[in-house]
């Protein structure tokens, strides 16, 4: 039924009482209804900022995480670039090294 439309065709069918109390009943539905849609608009405007201030946070996230393996590779490089480094100016004292180590992980692991 349309907002506007009485609820009967002929007046003869219903009370004016009736008649009029449909129609108070129809405004005041109308009234709730308009407000009611007012507020989900407003809420729906929120949910729909929130989705996409989370949405780029997620963003922001995958391309920071993103760049990690990179950085991970780089780090590896300028590691094994110092430890080669390293060797190459000392070996004596390399090999010296790692025999201690060794010796020592040996008496360790013998407990």
């Amino acid at each position: 039924m349309d907002r506007t439309t009485p609820l009967s065709t002929t007046p003869s069918n219903m009370n004016p009482k009736i008649e009029n109390a449909a129609q108070t009943a129809h405004k005041v539905v109308d009234t709730v209804a308009d407000k009611t849609t007012a507020q989900v608009d407003r809420l729906s405007g929120s949910a729909h900022r929130a989705v996409d201030k989370t949405a780029g946070a997620a963003t922001q996230a995958a391309d920071w995480a993103s760049t990690l393996p990179d950085q991970a590779k780089e780090a590896q490089t300028r590691l094994t670039d110092a430890v080669c480094t390293t060797i190459r100016e000392r070996p004596i004292a390399t090999v010296a090294g790692a025999l201690i180590v060794g010796f020592l992980l040996g008496r360790i692991g013998r407990m």
